[in-house]
């Protein structure tokens, strides 16, 4: 049999992907997936625009559409990004499967096997899923309260060569739920214009921010057209609809449709048209903030449950926004050991350990772990078993 291409050996399950099948089962609680919550779709709407799209009048709404996606779509992203801080037009706005697809094609558009891709520690894993197939070699940066340490980050620019992309997830970052502030996001955009380097901002949880002050994107900081935006409305609508968006500079989008052309041809013309009318018809902006009293609630239901029933010695992130928090345990505990081993045949509880999110050096002393998709009388039991089975480890062996 002819042989695969070398990079089919960089193609690996997703350690999340691999719960799914186990996180279908009714009687499995799952901290797994970052799920948003199904019960707060805007099912009422998204029927009647449906009902009204599906008819011989609308056939339209399954035909071909261009690939960079429907122009009354993209002049609604563009508005809602120009309202953030990011004066954009139509013209620079690219639809896509999701925002995973914006970080496919961009990988794509500029990594040639052996490129430096620098990432946060630890970092998206959808992302690396993405980068592998192209080849790169990782320098990851470590993070704190505070995001990615933009000092290590000079240092790593400095002696790296062939560095291409830098990939940060700003807002409420996945995995840890953690925000870059301010003054690191300033730098960090110095520094990619001191090195001439292309910076990938991954933004699915930003309208997710239920405390604190909304800071600035990176594009917005962005003098230069060296940062490509990559968005989703899956957090804030509906994932099935697989639909996101990338803004970038005219030369970067106009290279990304091409090669979403190759990939795709297109986005579904229907769900499009659904999203369109959505954003014409109905008040997103409430929607979303509808949302965000129950995601704070199950934020703080998943904290106070690990601060009250998990061993002192575990420590976790306290995220302003998004859907995760980054558990992590003294060394040298092993957590998928735990997870097969423990949580799953004796509590039916599912988290995602931590080690596949470290691009190189993996730790396998971390978890992530997801409040958003599980409903609050399970979060509560979950956390508490999930704790009773931690008191039974030894945490002086490390």
């Amino acid at each position: 049999m002819t042989a695969f291409a070398r990079r089919a050996d960089l193609i690996h399950p997703s350690a999340i992907r691999e719960f799914l099948s186990l996180a279908a089962d009714p009687g499995i609680i799952s901290f797994a997936g970052g799920y948003p919550d199904a019960t707060m779709f805007p099912m009422d709407e998204l029927h009647k625009i449906y009902d009204e799209l599906v008819t011989p009048a609308n056939a339209s709404a399954l035909q071909y559409a261009a690939s960079e996606g429907l122009p009354e779509l993209r002049a609604q992203v563009a508005a809602r990004l120009s309202a953030d801080g990011m004066p954009c037009t139509a013209e620079e706005v690219l639809i896509t499967q999701g925002g995973q697809q914006g970080l496919d094609l961009s990988a794509k558009l500029y990594l040639d096997p052996g490129d430096v891709v620098i990432t946060e520690r630890p970092t998206f894993l959808g992302a690396l899923i993405a980068f592998n197939p192209c080849e790169p070699a990782y320098r990851s940066v470590p993070m704190d309260d505070e995001g990615l340490d933009t000092e290590v980050l000079e240092e790593v620019l400095r002696t790296s060569p062939r560095v291409k992309l830098i990939y940060a997830v700003p807002d409420f970052q996945n995995p840890t739920g953690r925000t870059m502030s301010l003054a690191r996001r300033r730098r960090l955009v110095e520094l990619a214009q001191e090195y001439d380097v292309v910076i990938l901002e991954d933004t699915p949880y930003r309208e997710l921010r239920y405390d604190g002050e909304r800071l600035p994107t990176l594009k917005s900081l962005d003098t230069d057209g060296r940062v490509i935006h990559v968005g989703s409305f899956s957090k804030i609508l509906a994932p099935g609809l697989r639909l996101g968006w990338v803004l970038a500079a005219p030369a970067i989008r106009e290279k990304l449709v091409l090669l979403k052309l190759a990939a795709d041809t297109q986005n579904g013309t229907l769900n499009m048209r659904v999203a369109a009318a959505y954003l014409a018809g109905f008040d997103i902006d409430a929607h979303i903030a509808g949302m965000l009293p129950s995601y704070r609630r199950k934020r703080d239901l998943m904290l106070a449950g690990i601060t009250e029933h998990f061993p002192p010695e575990v420590v976790c992130t306290r995220p302003q926004g998004g859907l995760f928090t980054w558990v992590s345990f003294p060394p040298p505990f092993d957590v998928a050991a735990f997870q097969r081993e423990t949580l799953i045949p004796r509590a039916g509880i599912i988290i995602v350990p931590g080690a596949p999110f470290f691009p190189d050096r993996p730790e396998g002393h971390h978890a992530r772990m997801s409040y958003s998709g599980v409903p609050d009388e399970r979060l509560v039991a979950g956390v508490r078993t999930m704790g009773a089975l931690l008191a039974e480890q030894s945490w002086s062996a490390g």
